[in-house]
């Protein structure tokens, strides 16, 4: 049996704190919640790596500094209601339960939403709907929301997502632009988004988050 919280708290002291991550209930929250419960069972032992990690499909658990920093740019807060589109197994979520008031997590594959139903069931994550539906629909009925983040890369964001953030409201998106990925932070100003760039990071982009190839005549 691995050491998880060993390896835990050396993600959080090598990956997670020197990317100048310094916010206590973000530091707190990925200390408390164990990844490798989150994983397909044939992932676990990668849990810590600095990577992202493949549960299928085309989708990834983003690897700990850049979820980390998303959180840290996002400055989410205990009074925020916050979107987690893509939440897979339910890592994220979690992780992200324990710094908001309420967490929507949408999946769009079944078997995922079971399973992960059970899992934060398991790690007391009470304050998190799981929404099956498409990750580019979002969960319109529970929202506007303060905060929405995107767990994998988008090459634009589906203009239903942007509908459901609050005036005020921001935005965590990993844009890949060819093979160099920049998360950038979009805030809500009477109906419009400004992005600001916020670090570099990469992952796979996720299926419905592409650019439309514009056709020329």
């Amino acid at each position: 049996m691995s050491d998880y919280a060993t390896r835990r708290r050396m993600m959080v002291d090598t990956q997670v704190r020197p990317s100048d991550v310094t916010k206590f209930p973000i530091i707190d929250a990925m200390l408390a919640i164990p990844r490798e419960a989150f994983l397909p069972r044939d992932r676990a032992e990668a849990a810590y790596v600095s990577e992202n990690i493949d549960i299928g499909a085309g989708r990834v658990v983003l690897e700990p500094r850049t979820f980390a920093k998303m959180l840290d740019a996002l400055d989410v807060t205990n009074d925020d209601m916050v979107l987690d589109i893509g939440a897979g197994l339910g890592y994220s979520s979690a992780v992200i339960a324990r710094i908001a008031e309420v967490v929507v997590a949408v999946e769009d594959d079944a078997d995922r939403v079971k399973e992960a139903q059970g899992l934060l069931s398991d790690h007391h994550a009470d304050n998190v709907i799981l929404h099956k539906g498409p990750l580019t629909g979002g969960a319109p009925e529970h929202g506007p929301y303060d905060v929405i983040i995107v767990e994998g890369a988008v090459q634009q964001v589906p203009q239903p997502l942007i509908a459901q953030l609050k005036n005020g409201g921001r935005m965590a998106c990993l844009f890949m632009e060819g093979a160099l990925g920049v998360v950038r932070i979009g805030y809500m100003v009477d109906g419009a988004v400004s992005w600001r760039f916020a670090f570099n990071a990469s992952a796979p982009v996720l299926a419905g988050f592409e650019k439309e190839t514009a056709f020329a005549l």
